[in-house]
């Protein structure tokens, strides 16, 4: 084909304004030296730039490009179509193949036939599509970005942060209007628990995805204090709707998000790089709502067995202590007991000893006393008087010496019977 266009533009070129050609026939060699190329139809790979439906036609219309490898800039594109005669059947086949419909974004293996109008210019018509390709690019797609983020070291980062034991405040990542997040909360408001959620709204599909839910995460994560953990969540969807989920970029921030991730985004028969960097990956957003539910739950019954176990070592404690005190008070009911009989009979002792001994000390006063007395009265001046004995007083005093008296001292002598009066005379030593 190289060849006989080469020939022909050189004959065009070399032409002088005498021998021109018109368009039409220009277009027509192009048209001519394409259908010798390419007589047949041909297996080609791109990836889609746009995919429209024309839906009164049925036809549907392609933009196919081919990105460079090192900076994906576009550096081959082309117009193609799917007649409607193929469409159906293409789009049904491709969905049963690989569960998500055709869309920009996928790499595709396309069988097309290379036409050229001369109105209308190049153009391809696709024949047919194989899923098994997409599918195949896609998975190498994936193992390339999960093999970039071990490389990085990030992979594991979020699934490694410690887990609330419950919780109670989430950050949500949705679309506003998502069925999903609807289903979400309901399942979070029947549970008997206080959880609160906060809407961080995002754009949940599409091109815009991923730059709209890294947003989201930044905003949580400036307010990283006030939240548990984290819900991305989506009510499902074509795996072309989910491509976004499987993006580096998104990834990797969720990776290194500092608060644990929950995903639940609608995978039903995959798992996107999203669920395998996420703390938790569950299928759906009930799933969602109905694990944080059971930590909750889970929770709860931790707190009520502790509380049981303490109410019951505390019964356990206070039985055996009632039990200490009852033996402790019933031994020193008994002790006291024993130390009042002892000091009963002690006392009763003693009171007989003390009775014994008062009466025996009296005893020996009164015999004291009666020798005293016999002492006394063998003493007294009486007594002795009566014996013929006399008491000689002078100036009312005691006179036991003839030295105090002489010749004619008036003295006063008292006898037993009575008292006489006399004069001394005579006094001798």
């Amino acid at each position: 084909m190289g060849a006989k266009i080469g020939k022909f533009f050189r004959t065009f070129v070399i032409m002088t304004p005498e021998k021109h050609i018109t368009l039409s026939e220009l277009l027509s060699d192009v048209k001519r030296t394409l259908a010798e190329r390419f007589p047949m139809s041909v297996w080609i790979c791109a990836e889609i730039g746009e995919l429209k439906e024309n839906r009164y036609s049925g036809h549907c219309y392609l933009e196919l490009i081919e990105k460079s490898e090192k900076d994906s800039t576009p550096k081959a594109k082309a117009s193609a179509a799917i007649w409607r005669s193929r469409w159906s059947g293409i789009a049904a086949h491709f969905r049963m193949a690989t569960g998500c419909d055709l869309a920009a974004g996928m790499s595709v293996l396309l069988k097309v036939g290379v036409t050229f109008h001369e109105a209308y210019g190049f153009s391809l018509v696709v024949s047919d599509i194989d899923p098994a390709y997409t599918l195949g690019e896609n998975e190498r797609r994936k193992r390339e970005i999960i093999a970039a983020l071990e490389a990085d070291g990030v992979i594991d980062l979020n699934r490694s942060l410690p887990f609330p034991t419950v919780i109670q405040r989430v950050a949500v990542i949705s679309s506003a209007t998502a069925a999903g997040l609807q289903d979400f909360r309901n399942h979070l408001c029947e549970s008997p628990y206080a959880i609160s959620t906060t809407l961080f709204e995002a754009i949940v599909q599409g091109s815009s995805a991923e730059e709209s839910i890294i947003a989201a995460l930044d905003e949580i994560a400036e307010r990283e204090g006030e939240f548990d953990a984290v819900a991305l969540i989506r009510g499902g969807g074509s795996q072309s709707d989910l491509e976004c989920f499987n993006s580096y970029a998104l990834a990797a921030n969720i990776a290194q998000f500092p608060l644990p991730v929950l995903t639940g985004i609608g995978h039903d028969k995959d798992t996107s790089v999203a669920d395998l960097v996420a703390a938790r990956a569950l299928k759906t957003p009930t799933a969602v709502a109905d694990f944080i539910t059971a930590l909750a739950e889970g929770y709860h019954s931790e707190v009520e067995g502790r509380y049981e176990q303490i109410a019951q070592l505390a019964t356990h404690h206070l039985t055996n202590h009632s039990n200490r005190l009852a033996l402790c008070g019933a031994k020193l009911a008994g002790a006291t007991s024993s130390l009042l009989a002892t000091a009963n009979l002690s006392l009763s002792r003693s009171e007989l000893a003390l009775r014994h001994s008062s009466l025996l000390a009296i005893e020996r006063a009164e015999a004291r006393l009666r020798n005293a007395e016999a002492q006394t009265n063998a003493a007294s001046p009486q007594r002795i008087l009566s014996m013929g004995f006399a008491m000689v007083r002078r100036g009312g005093k005691c006179v036991t010496s003839p030295a105090e008296l002489h010749a004619g001292d008036r003295v006063e002598i008292r006898l037993s019977e009575g008292t006489s009066h006399a004069i001394i005379t005579e006094n001798e030593k």
